[in-house]
């Protein structure tokens, strides 16, 4: 079986954006990012949601 979103932790979420760990928190805070998946105790995000941050922020360039 083949992932076809796979999920990110929190250090590959952030590499995507190009911002640190703890910024990467406080946008997940502020709602720029989208909370993680839970399981168990373990923090992911499906990439297409961390591609979709990077979509609304190009989107949002452009209505201004």
């Amino acid at each position: 079986m083949q992932l076809t979103d796979p999920l990110l932790t929190v250090r590959e979420g952030a590499a995507v954006l190009q911002m640190s760990v703890p910024t990467f928190w406080r946008r997940v805070a502020d709602g720029t990012v989208p909370k993680p998946v839970k399981i168990g105790s373990l923090s992911r995000w499906p990439r297409s949601e961390i591609v979709g941050v990077i979509e609304a922020a190009k989107a949002r360039r452009y209505a201004a």
